[in-house]
């Protein structure tokens, strides 16, 4: 109703007072072209943007009330190995708590075993992947881990087993490894509900970190938890000998990409033009129709340019 008094009385805010006078809130036409512009945007019922934060196992009992009150959507328990009891206890307490009101993720897992685990502890959604991520070295330091469309297929599997067992669908977060659009693609084919996309969301202006010069190329700063940079954080401060004694992260740059509206919109092309080839208009069909099979490293370079000289790199060659 106030949008309509806003378009029809051209008008740039209005005021919405009570019945003794008080200001409730103010609409702008700027929201309204806003959502009329960007309507895939990810709202609640009250057109506030979905707002999801991250929690750990070692203070939830603090952290928990203070988000929910604050209006999360969405808690995620992040760590990097989820089959753990301290996340079924963390899982336990939310639910005593606040039952199906919060959305609670958990993982990470890398097989069929930790995320049954996790559904029947209540988890909502489940994350795959230990050591996959581009400024994750776990596997490198403590050999935990998995090959990222491994853990993938075997997951999937693993959840439509549990659904026909329970009826109850819990999705599942590829978590790691993706570089290229088109891995994002794979990660839907070979069975995930959706991405957790680090490094992709770390190169665009929207990121919280200084866009910076190097070798005559803009980057942008890119770190994993359990990084020295990481570390010095309130949330790994644990006090005495109750610290991290060794890194599971890189403190890195990565390639700036401008805006990301610009950049999501390729992605999303890139995503509908490869389901497009595959005969599939949704996901599930996705599944169904997509046909994975394993390449060669010969195979991947005669993927892309190959035998030519692109013009970008010629220079002045043959130019007078």
């Amino acid at each position: 109703e106030a949008n309509d008094i806003i378009w029809d009385r051209k008008l740039n805010a209005l005021p919405i007072v009570s019945q003794d006078g008080r200001l409730v809130s103010f609409v702008f036409r700027k929201d309204y072209d806003s959502h009329k512009g960007n309507p895939l945007e990810l709202l609640d019922g009250q057109k506030r943007y979905v707002v999801g934060a991250g929690i750990n196992t070692r203070d939830y009992a603090e952290r928990v009330p203070a988000l929910v009150d604050a209006g999360v959507d969405v808690l995620v328990i992040d760590s990097s190995e989820g089959y753990s009891e301290w996340q079924a206890r963390t899982l336990k307490w939310i639910r005593e708590r606040y039952g199906d009101t919060v959305k609670v993720g958990a993982g990470n897992v890398v097989d069929g075993e930790g995320f049954r685990f996790l559904a029947d502890a209540g988890a909502d959604f489940v994350k795959i992947g230990i050591g996959g991520g581009s400024i994750c070295i776990t596997r490198e330091t403590k050999g935990i881990g998995r090959g990222q469309a491994t853990a993938v297929i075997d997951v999937a599997a693993e959840r439509d087993r549990y659904f026909e067992e329970t009826g109850v669908y819990v999705p599942i977060c590829a978590d790691g490894g993706i570089v290229q659009d088109y891995h994002i693609t794979l990660a839907l084919a070979m069975g995930a509900d959706f991405c957790m996309l680090g490094r992709y969301f770390s190169r665009f202006d929207e990121s919280p970190t200084s866009k910076i010069l190097i070798g005559g190329s803009y980057m942008k700063e890119y770190w994993g938890e359990g990084s020295a940079r990481a570390r010095n954080w309130q949330r790994y401060d644990m006090g005495g000998a109750a610290k991290l004694s060794f890194e599971e992260g890189v403190d890195s740059y990565v390639p700036y990409a401008g805006a990301l509206a610009d950049g999501m919109a390729t992605t999303l092309a890139k995503i509908r033009s490869t389901m497009c080839n595959c005969g599939a208009l949704t996901i599930p069909e996705l599944r169904d129709k997509a046909k994975l099979t394993l390449v060669s490293s010969v195979s991947i370079v005669e993927g892309g340019a190959h035998d030519v000289l692109l013009k970008d790199s010629a220079g002045a060659v043959g130019r007078n």
